[in-house]
């Protein structure tokens, strides 16, 4: 009965570590490879770890580079729509956690999806004859392999292997992801981080950060946040088996005072996300300051939230992100201040620098200079130093 030990015999946490290690590879391709590689063009990987990555996640998930990437990228095309292939805030948490694998694999059957989507990934004779027509080969590989290896203990294995990416990727990062966790930035879209350390699934915890900077290789944003995948990727790029192309655009101070130019502005633009979740932060004392003052002559109105901590959260939104639920307390909040309504006015004042218009970059430059001016002439002494800090950004 020594065959049922399989080829290696170890003790029992063995068995878990061996079950750690091999899911581990498996998260490791799907974030760099698939997400970070093949969907947003983040970095390009030598041919050494492209195929590696390639045949282990045939191997241990049956998942086929196209679909995966095409059903990612109109995940973020259409997010949050009744178009998004698997959004909690369209479905509902529950059945994405729990059908999260069905909603891909219906995803996948749409030629339409994969058409559109999932132009240039890998077409090669692997692809055509092994890869996709034949992808169950790999987890019954797999199996087989398991078995083989660990004897009665490779069942459960391999059965962890099968489990792992349903659960985290379609389950968690989909729906928890979206539903969830702190923001960052407030984009487009409802999603979260989950956590400030992406270590267990490989970065991609960092789901806000990813989603506010799509085709950047690196997730964490923060100096406290760290992202597993991303150090792999610089250990790879040290031996010259990856080379970073994008990552998310990183805000310089510039010494002294400066006069605003089109570099300066293109820099704003550039970090519009970073200037609006920075605006929210420096006006917070000054908000929290005016609440306390309507609360005191009883003018606040009764609100079954935090009204200082969710005027940050529109602080840091363009207004056609707001949702309209928010959209009347918001109105009635600043109807009670003066104060309020101008620093809220004047954010949204500064969409027009980033926002889609037939605004010549003269005239947006021209925008920006008023809408200074205007900040320092306010009395406002955070708006007024909020307004200087503008002035001294610079792209990196």
């Amino acid at each position: 009965m020594e065959w049922l030990n399989g080829m290696i015999d170890l003790p029992w946490w063995g068995y878990i570590v061996v079950m750690l290690v091999l899911t581990h590879i498996t998260i490791a391709g799907v974030t760099i490879f698939l997400h970070r590689n093949q969907t947003h063009r983040g970095l390009d990987l030598h041919p050494i770890p492209s195929h590696f990555f390639r045949f282990w996640l045939w191997l241990t998930t049956g998942m086929v580079t196209k679909e995966w990437v095409a059903i990612h990228r109109k995940h973020h095309a259409r997010c949050e729509t009744e178009q998004d292939p698997h959004s909690p805030q369209v479905l509902g948490l529950k059945k994405v956690l729990s059908e999260g694998a069905e909603l891909y694999r219906k995803e996948s059957k749409n030629k339409e999806t994969l058409a559109k989507f999932g132009h240039g990934t890998p077409d090669d004779w692997l692809e055509r004859n092994l890869y996709t027509p034949r992808s169950v080969w790999g987890p019954v590989s797999m199996a087989i392999l398991d078995l083989v290896l660990f004897g009665a203990n490779g069942i459960w294995i391999w059965a962890a292997q099968m489990a792992w990416i349903p659960f985290w990727a379609a389950g968690v990062i989909n729906g928890i992801g979206h539903y969830f966790g702190y923001r960052n930035f407030e984009c487009e879209d409802a999603s979260t981080n989950l956590v400030p350390w992406g270590i267990i699934i490989g970065g991609e915890e960092l789901h806000n950060n990813h989603h506010t900077f799509g085709t950047s290789a690196k997730f964490s944003n923060k100096w406290w946040e760290f992202d597993l995948g991303w150090m792999y990727i610089r250990i790879m790029a040290a031996f010259k088996l990856a080379k970073v192309r994008k990552v998310a655009p990183r805000m310089k101070m510039v010494d002294g005072h400066m006069e605003l130019d089109e570099q300066a502005l293109a820099a704003i633009i550039a970090n519009r996300y970073t200037i609006a979740a920075n605006y929210a932060k420096s006006l917070k004392r000054t908000v929290g300051e005016e609440v306390d003052k309507l609360r005191a002559n009883a003018s606040l109105p009764h609100f079954d939230f935090n009204p200082s901590r969710q005027m940050r959260v529109w602080l840091k939104q363009d207004a056609k992100d707001t949702p309209v639920d928010d959209k009347a307390h918001l109105d009635t909040l600043l109807a009670q201040s003066k104060v309020l309504d101008q620093v809220y006015q004047m954010r949204q004042e500064l969409t027009r620098l980033w926002e889609r218009s037939s605004m010549s970059s003269t005239e947006l430059l021209s925008h920006l200079q008023d809408w200074c001016a205007r900040a320092e002439a306010s009395g406002i002494a955070a708006l007024q130093e909020f307004s200087h800090r503008l002035r001294r950004v610079a792209a990196v």
